[in-house]
């Protein structure tokens, strides 16, 4: 029998797939020999960072109806995060992504979702409104909004939501998934009005804002209608700002980076995870970007989110000035 819809203290919904990340660091793709397998997508991801942290989470996206597919549900059950509404589609083989890993900061990312994936094959009338409007926090990606059927059922999950718990808008922007920034943007604009958190990198900011300056970023994202914004800076760590006047800048915490692409996952599991205990700006910040770090730190994406251990031990050696008030 089913758990309630309470039951989840995180439900995202968007992009799975496979992750085909090379075994050789610093080796252009044509040259790669050997290659590992993982549960990879932003929305998978952040669901299983957040299961590491003890939560219970879920995943609301379709694969193929096809041996990977089988495979991402085998991975998804086995890090403890619940599967059902992640639902085969028979037209569309499950998508695969290769990177190349050249640290410490160039991993070209190169997607096989054509014709079209079948995460964006998620349609209204088959989404369990309940268990969106019941769990403590819905996350949605704007990969979803890239095409339909994924876009209506988007917005309209955002919107039988309306803003009941915490509902967080990851800006996501991968511009080889929408024709042209323009498009995206009125998208964007409506996700963000029924969101109570935004998360994204300056780029991410820009399509959504259009402006780039962080704290002019984080004004408009308030101005849009969220309640929190965080604006990721890259090595100058990360801007929060809530609506009620709070703010906190945290640096980065340092780490040598072996693959930078699973770092934003773990952020983003790790924030849902602060939020939910209901911790200050500062403590989440730095949390969340101490989960980053260790993920950067390794190879994998999903297999290397960190358990909470990890990052109290982390966050114990470091001792790096911030800003909040």
């Amino acid at each position: 029998m089913a758990e309630p819809a309470q039951y989840f203290d995180l439900i995202t919904m968007g992009r799975i797939g496979v992750d085909l990340y090379p075994l050789q660091t610093g080796v252009p793709l044509p040259q790669v020999e050997t290659f590992g397998k993982f549960l990879g997508g932003s929305a998978a991801n952040v669901a299983v960072a957040a299961a590491r942290l003890g939560r219970r989470t879920a995943v609301i996206t379709r694969t193929g109806d096809d041996p990977f597919g089988t495979y991402l549900h085998e991975e998804l059950k086995s890090f403890g995060v619940d599967d059902r509404w992640v639902t085969p589609v028979d037209a569309y083989p499950t998508p695969i992504t290769f990177c190349e890993i050249f640290p410490p900061d160039d991993f070209p990312l190169y997607f096989y979702r054509r014709p079209k994936a079948p995460d964006l094959e998620i349609h209204t009338d088959e989404l369990d409104f309940f268990a969106i409007r019941g769990a403590r926090i819905f996350w949605i990606t704007g990969t979803g909004l890239s095409e339909e059927p994924s876009r209506s059922a988007t917005l309209a999950a955002l919107k039988a939501r309306d803003k009941a718990g915490i509902t967080v808008f990851d800006l996501d922007w991968r511009p080889m998934f929408w024709s042209d920034p323009e498009e995206a943007r009125p998208y964007y604009r409506e996700a963000l009005r029924h969101a109570t958190v935004a998360v994204g990198n300056l780029d991410e900011c820009e399509i959504a804002t259009g402006v780039r300056e962080p704290q002019a970023c984080a004004d408009a994202l308030l101005e849009a209608g969220v309640e929190l914004a965080v604006v990721k800076q890259g090595p100058k760590g990360v801007l929060a700002v809530h609506r009620d006047g709070s703010r906190a800048e945290v640096p980065p915490v340092p780490v040598e980076v072996v693959n930078g692409l699973g770092a934003g996952d773990a952020f983003g599991g790790s924030l849902c995870h602060g939020l939910l205990a209901g911790w200050d700006l500062e403590k989440t910040m730095r949390h969340a970007n101490a989960a980053g770090a260790l993920v950067a730190a390794r190879l994998a994406c999903s297999s290397a989110m960190p358990a909470e251990s990890e990052i109290e031990d982390l966050l114990a050696g470091v001792s790096s000035p911030s800003t909040s008030h």
